[in-house]
């Protein structure tokens, strides 16, 4: 699948964040969801962040995402500082250069797979032709090439997420946003989708944050780092699996 994203840099790390801090008001007290968070990740390369609820995790992929705006630092996403981007210049750098897959999945019920996988297509303003070819790229990605025209609930629940996943890459974007990606999947189908996510993610030079909860599932990345109390640990870029 070819990316359409003019927005990928052409060197040096597809994410950065430095000293990223997130502060939360809760009447007169201060919570720091994230501390002086730093982090780079490369194209290509998988880092999984761990650590318990309300660590700060799913704050982290919303900044990464140029989904939040009230933070202190900075964050760049293929060489672009997300401070830089307001209003309808935002949105389409973030559709062109982050693909999300959120807890939940997302996928509107009453459309079929092809049709959810389209949504970001649409968004962009992708010409008819152009989107039912990379749809059905996306969907013999993932080994849905024969299923595109059932509904959600017509498919199972290892099946919904490969539709998540193929949403989030049909637009060839430069970095993957997981965020629990596997939390409602049994062991083995949670594995063969880890897998499948982000073998595809590699292949296409695309950079992953994987935010999780299974250390079956961080063991696939290729860096590992914990978040307690809002402070991330250095990534230790030692692949764990075996």
């Amino acid at each position: 699948m070819e990316s359409s994203s003019s927005e990928r840099a052409p060197a040096g790390p597809v994410v950065r964040a430095e000293r990223v801090t997130r502060v939360h008001r809760d009447g007169r007290r201060e919570l720091k969801s994230l501390d002086q968070v730093s982090l780079t990740v490369s194209a290509g390369e998988v880092v999984a962040v761990t650590g318990p609820s309300g660590a700060g995790k799913t704050s982290l992929l919303h900044i990464l995402g140029g989904l939040d705006t009230g933070y202190r630092g900075r964050a760049w996403v293929a060489g672009t500082d997300w401070r830089t981007l307001h209003g309808s210049e935002r949105a389409r750098f973030r559709r062109r250069a982050c693909g999300f897959v959120v807890q939940g999945l997302g996928l509107l019920p009453q459309a079929t797979a092809a049709e959810n996988i389209e949504v970001p297509l649409l968004l962009d303003g992708v010409a008819p032709g152009a989107r039912r070819t990379r749809v059905a790229e996306a969907l013999a990605l993932v080994g849905l090439a024969d299923q595109g025209a059932k509904l959600p609930d017509q498919l199972s629940g290892g099946q919904q997420q490969r539709v998540a996943i193929a949403r989030a890459l049909v637009n060839g974007p430069a970095l993957i946003l997981a965020d629990e990606p596997t939390g409602s999947l049994d062991s083995a189908t949670a594995a063969s989708v880890v897998r499948l996510l982000l073998s595809a993610a590699r292949e296409r030079g695309a950079a992953v944050v994987l935010v999780t909860h299974d250390p079956q599932v961080a063991r696939h990345a290729d860096a590992v780092a914990r978040l307690r109390s809002g402070r991330l640990d250095t990534p230790v870029r030692e692949s764990p699996k075996e």
